[in-house]
């Protein structure tokens, strides 16, 4: 009897545990298996959201079938406790798994009604979009610049909407003064931005923020993303470089950054001018003249005079040797990184070779023949530009 007992208690417990083992199967496959979703949406995480909250908005949604092994599978994973505020585009047939990812992982949105205050050299423009799930393309909502033109009324009108995302992005080459007279007219930003900081310490790079932030404080973010890049740059500097702190190679950096506008080009850029500083010559680059007029308070728009080429100026190297004082931009992370890490080669001049790149020389004599050749070229578009008026 005691052994049927324990025969059938076995028989009773090897089918429950097949069972519960069956169950964590199907479970798992549907936390990784396909979603329901047949389009695409946009998903928002309110700030303060639970996991439990969130699952069940996304089943009303029809995002997932289950709200409770959604919340077991984010459990079981470790990330029931990283939810990210935002709003995150979620594919069509997107897994569980895939949800809980996109919306842990970051926190930077993908998808809804986004501001970017888009700063550059030469104008700041406010760009307001939206992107569309269905067919993960942005629709342009309004566009102007703050400086010249009224916000139009589009943008007025849904600037207090709760879901709209704001961002700033810094392009490659901004002065300091010019990022924060920018940011004194973005509507969307408090607060006074302070002392203009050190000409080179802000981060060329796009930056999301929140409404009502201080303006002093994406200032601090651009200096801190800044002082990382350096840092994380500078212990794998050429061990031959003819500057020995990391203020000379921003300095570098920014020179580089103005001279050049093609990305492939900045490693032999670099070269030309450590070559130069090694031999003992003079620099010789029109931005850090520029600099030495303007300060970086705004673009010169003309061309430099003979004058001004031989003017005296902290920032001439025309006139002075080695390196200027200070950067005269805000470089990049490919710049900083070309300074620091030059292309190898005999070069001493460039010029430009009319295809918005530039042609290198070793020699006086073959520098002249190109220059020769790029004043051809600028005469030969002044004279198209002539006709076609």
């Amino acid at each position: 009897m005691w052994r049927a007992i324990a025969s059938n208690f076995l028989t009773v417990a090897i089918v429950m545990l097949a069972a519960v083992a069956a169950a964590i199967a199907w479970g798992k496959n549907q936390y990784s298996g396909l979603g329901p979703l047949t389009e695409a949406i946009c998903f928002k995480v309110e700030r303060g959201a639970t996991m439990r909250g969130v699952a069940q908005s996304l089943k009303e949604e029809g995002a997932i079938r289950s709200d409770y092994i959604f919340r077991v599978g984010a459990d079981y994973e470790g990330k029931a406790g990283d939810l990210k505020a935002g709003s995150f585009l979620i594919g069509p047939g997107e897994s569980m798994a895939g949800i809980v990812g996109a919306i842990t992982k970051s926190g930077q949105s993908t998808c809804g009604t986004e501001v970017n205050y888009r700063i550059g050299v030469n104008d700041a423009e406010m760009l307001m979009r939206e992107l569309d799930p269905a067919t993960n393309r942005y629709a342009e909502v309004a566009k102007f610049d703050p400086a010249a033109e009224a916000a139009p009324q589009t943008y007025v009108d849904r600037l207090e909407d709760p879901d709209l995302r704001f961002r700033v992005t810094l392009a490659e080459g901004v002065t300091s003064w010019q990022v924060v007279e920018a940011l004194k007219r973005a509507d969307f930003l408090d607060g006074e931005p302070g002392e203009v900081p050190p000409e080179g310490t802000l981060a060329p790079d796009s930056y999301e923020v929140t409404k009502g932030v201080a303006r002093a404080e994406i200032l601090n973010q651009m200096s801190t993303r800044q002082e990382q890049v350096l840092a994380e740059l500078w212990p794998g500097r050429s061990d031959d470089l003819p500057y020995s702190t990391p203020e000379e190679a921003l300095i570098m950096a920014s020179i580089v950054e103005k001279e050049t506008g093609v990305p492939e080009e900045r490693p032999l850029v670099a070269s030309v001018f450590v070559n130069r500083l090694r031999e003992g010559m003079k620099l010789q680059t029109d931005p850090t003249v520029i600099y030495g007029l303007t300060k970086g308070q705004g673009v010169l728009g003309r061309g430099l005079r003979q004058s001004e080429l031989r003017g005296r100026t902290p920032w001439n190297t025309y006139v002075i040797d080695g390196l200027p004082p200070t950067p005269i931009a805000n470089p990049g992370r490919e710049s900083i990184a070309a300074a620091l890490n030059p292309e190898s080669s005999d070069f001493l001049f460039f010029v430009a070779d009319g295809t918005g790149g530039h042609v290198f020389a070793q020699t006086l004599a073959e520098h002249n023949e190109n220059v020769a050749r790029w004043r051809a070229i600028e005469a030969e578009q002044e004279a198209e530009q002539e006709a076609g008026q």
